[in-house]
């Protein structure tokens, strides 16, 4: 009597499998996230190497983890995963693109150039998206080198393209509209509700009363109080036309406050729908330190700017 042994079945690695085929089957590499591009994604190769962290003495670069796009003219004009981010000692940070990343189509040579003592000689494009026209928006360091004797080096910007904030449409970090300048990761605010007793003094008058401050603490500037609206005044408030723009806050407006015969120009001003990060001053009102006569904490007068003694 015959007995059918069980069958044991072995994995078979792709080389074995070539070779008892005799090499006639082509085998396909696996089809992964990193292998498989939506049409809205852009391919990471890139035609040299660029420059990622770089350091001196007033420098400072790195590739942004963040996914960043420029609109100018209705058009997504520059979208990249992998953008530069430099900052630079007296400047807000700047987004440099790799060029792979930039519509080549919407940017003209010009012959407009400047020279930085720390970055080099900058070359200019100007920007067209049908009718819109930017002249000399965008920039590029051919070959970037410092001039400044006091420094011995400077970032590799060859291959990228930097464009200014202001004469574009719209900029975005990740699915956000950013305002102002790109958000600096070295910068930040700690929003902390308090119980400090905080009285403002404005024209000789106290004009807000609370012990219910919102405090916000922001790198590099004053320590700001956000006060309730109902301890503030209400009725010295006058609406302003002035808005202003954070990357970090959002989109503050503006009153003036009249005391007697005399009108203090913006000096308050307010978030009505702050970033979510600083979600907790939301309608809260803020007096410049230094243009007020006095803000006293728990009776002690805060400081009206950064100096210190």
């Amino acid at each position: 009597m015959h007995i059918q042994q069980p069958f044991n079945f072995m994995p078979m690695s792709r080389r074995r499998m070539l070779t008892m085929l005799g090499g006639m089957v082509t085998v396909y590499p696996s089809l992964t996230a990193q292998t498989i591009q939506s049409k809205e994604e852009k391919p990471m190769a890139q035609k040299r190497e660029l420059q990622t962290n770089f350091s001196n003495e007033v420098i400072q670069t790195e590739i942004s983890p963040k996914w960043i796009r420029v609109n100018f003219g209705g058009k997504v004009i520059a979208d990249s995963h992998r953008v530069l981010l430099l900052r630079e000692k007296g400047h807000t940070p700047v987004y440099y693109f790799p060029e792979e990343d930039v519509e080549k189509v919407v940017l003209k040579t010009t012959d407009f150039h400047t020279t930085c003592e720390r970055k080099g000689v900058a070359s200019y494009y100007t920007l067209q998206v049908g009718n819109k026209v930017k002249e000399n928006a965008a920039w590029y360091y051919p070959e970037p080198h410092a001039s400044d004797p006091k420094l011995k080096s400077a970032p590799d910007l060859r291959g990228y393209v930097a464009f200014y904030w202001d004469m574009m449409d719209g900029w975005y970090e990740e699915g956000e509209e950013v305002f102002v300048h790109p958000r600096d990761p070295y910068h930040r605010i700690d929003v902390l509700g308090g119980s400090r007793k905080m009285r403002v003094v404005l024209g000789g008058l106290t004009v807000a009363e609370t012990d219910r401050p919102v405090v916000l603490y922001e790198t590099g500037l004053l320590t700001r109080y956000y006060i309730p609206k109902a301890d503030v005044r209400v009725d010295l408030l006058e609406p302003s036309n002035t808005i202003t723009r954070c990357p970090y806050k959002g989109e503050a407006h503006y009153y003036s406050l009249t005391v007697g015969n005399q009108t203090f120009k913006d000096v308050v001003w307010y978030y009505r729908y702050p970033t979510t990060e600083a979600s907790k001053i939301a309608n809260h009102l803020a007096f410049y330190n230094e243009k007020v006569d006095a803000i006293f904490s728990d009776g002690h007068e805060v400081p009206k700017s950064r100096a210190r003694s």
